[in-house]
């Protein structure tokens, strides 16, 4: 899998995403930070000391392998020596924050908004080192500055394609932290997904949401798989690292299907996971860490891409019906022409 995830990264770097201002801060502001930023960061790969905290383990097939793969593009296409720390617990957030800055890193990035607090209370005491968090909201400082990326956009390919493999329009949806971006992301999948089975003349067409309040419980994702699926839902999806794993493993047990969500999944069991949305996020790290090399990322903004700067697709297998990759292709023109409001689906 890992050497799949590998292969899909990017050889050149496009630019990505738009910059959102961070509260109620001037556009002025925050261009006079990109000024400073560009006089002061300048600098080259080999001198850059970056580091990635991870909240999990870079095989789980999920997000943190889709982070990892940032890592290993930086270092091949930037000449970076970026590194990485997996299965950082969350108490010990602030202290392997503070742990890197201390030894004078530059950068120091964290993978999940389960960082975000921990970040923005750290960064005021280390203004020299840039604070990044990928899916953050916290850019209140100069020296933060979150990348955003859409999740709810990836979501939402993958409710076309499970509101077209259903048969009974039962969907079990199972997310690791009800955090605002996991429950906007999953509102977006779950009405489509409902929708797309009510146009199907599926009559009934239901989903029924569950956090887990863990990200690596296997055992808890495939206890709350079989049980979903036991009360009717017959195609899956779960957001939450090694425990969607044990959500795949119920639904090849239960005979239900699975789209694949943050990495391509389909080698698990291609009978079982139909298809993916694979996350491409090896190109979103490369051309931050780019940007800031250029003094072009300054704090108090947040970077947001999605699918129209080409992070999230479908990969399908030959076990997914052609309607529904003709209705997931369609979705992601439609993602780039910018002609789907998805945010009026949030809850």
């Amino acid at each position: 899998m890992m050497k799949k995830l590998l292969a899909l990264v990017l050889t050149s770097v496009v630019v990505l995403g738009s910059l959102t201002g961070c509260g109620e801060k001037k556009n002025d502001a925050a261009e006079g930070a990109s000024t400073e930023a560009a006089a002061e960061t300048t600098v080259a790969a080999e001198d850059l000391k970056i580091v990635l905290l991870l909240p999990g383990e870079i095989n789980d097939q999920g997000w943190n392998a889709s982070n990892y793969a940032g890592v290993v593009a930086c270092n091949e296409q930037l000449g970076t020596s970026m590194e990485y720390v997996e299965a950082v617990q969350e108490a010990d957030f602030e202290s392997t924050f503070r742990e890197y800055a201390e030894r004078g890193y530059d950068i120091i990035m964290a993978a999940g908004s389960q960082f975000d607090e921990a970040a923005a209370s750290v960064a005021a005491s280390y203004p020299d080192t840039r604070f990044m968090v990928v899916n953050g909201s916290k850019c209140d400082a100069d020296n933060l500055c979150p990348l955003f990326p859409k999740e709810y956009e990836a979501s939402y390919l993958a409710a076309i394609i499970a509101g077209y493999i259903t048969e009974n329009g039962q969907f079990g949806m199972i997310g690791g932290d009800p955090n605002q971006a996991m429950k906007d992301l999953m509102a977006v999948y779950g009405k489509t997904a409902v929708e797309v089975a009510s146009e199907r003349g599926i009559e009934g067409a239901a989903y029924n949401l569950a956090y887990a309040n863990s990200w690596s419980d296997v055992a808890l994702g495939k206890q709350m798989s079989e049980s979903m699926i036991d009360g009717g839902a017959d195609v899956m999806f779960a957001y939450a690292n090694e425990l969607g794993l044990g959500v795949i493993n119920g639904a090849v047990e239960k005979g239900a299907k699975y789209v694949g969500y943050s990495s391509n999944q389909n080698d698990i069991d291609p009978n079982t996971v139909v298809a993916s949305i694979d996350f491409d996020y090896a190109t979103m790290y490369v051309w931050a860490i780019d940007q800031y090399m250029n003094g072009n990322l300054a704090g108090h903004q947040i970077v947001e891409v999605g699918v129209p700067e080409g992070i999230y697709f479908p990969v399908y297998t030959d076990n997914c019906p052609g309607e529904a990759m003709a209705a997931c292709d369609q979705a992601v023109e439609d993602l780039k022409a910018g002609k789907v409001d998805l945010k009026a689906l949030f809850d």
